[in-house]
């Protein structure tokens, strides 16, 4: 069964939108290299349309211009790009296709196809937020910045029902930035104020 893995660029308040309007600054050789073994190793990638759309804008000039990241922007384009998607789209950038029917239906017939591998998100918060719901996240890459952006639109909206995770692994960046992997978890259970003072200091 292929996994699938999700990266967002979170600010400390929870913000996930227009990260390119507040995430430079925070770019260091640190955060690339995460980039790269989250996103650099995958054979599918499986993006909502407005992030292929800045996609599709700037990696295959990256890869033609033969700079530094043209490796990299090589592999992206190398990669099935599966694009979550409404409308009908003319894609221009190779490997691309429209996913086809209901998305949480698509995405476990995606998770079932034969071999092993990793399917690669970057952005797509709707998408997120559905796969998480849905049991289909396997691991969510959260680089928390430190900044509060106080607008914008965040990666969990209210009134949605809980969705318990369980801390993999953590890195502090020179920069400030958390990069935590997150996989899902069981029910915590419930407890209150009595089950937790049990474990408060005794004086």
């Amino acid at each position: 069964m292929k996994k699938i893995v999700a990266q967002l660029f979170i600010a400390l308040d929870g913000v996930v939108e227009a990260p390119d309007q507040w995430h430079f600054p925070y770019f260091n050789d640190e955060m690339g290299a995460a980039v790269s073994a989250s996103l650099g190793t995958v054979d599918t990638l499986l993006l909502g349309r407005k992030t292929y759309d800045s996609f599709a804008g700037a990696w295959p000039e990256r890869e033609e211009a033969g700079g530094e990241d043209a490796p990299f922007a090589k592999v992206l384009g190398d990669a099935r790009k599966i694009v979550v998607s409404r409308q009908q789209l003319e894609f221009t950038w190779r490997n691309s296709e429209l996913i086809d029917g209901d998305l949480v239906e698509a995405v476990r017939a995606l998770k079932n196809e034969p071999g092993e591998g990793t399917i690669g998100m970057s952005g797509s918060v709707s998408v997120v937020r559905q796969l998480l719901a849905a049991g289909l996240l396997d691991e969510l890459h959260l680089m928390v910045h430190p900044i509060a952006v106080r607008k914008g639109m965040r990666l969990f909206d209210e009134g949605e029902p809980s969705i318990p995770l369980r801390l993999v692994s953590s890195e502090i960046f020179k920069t400030g930035v958390l990069n935590l992997v997150y996989a899902p978890a069981g029910s915590p259970g419930e407890a209150g104020y009595d089950e937790a003072k049990a474990h408060l200091p005794q004086s």
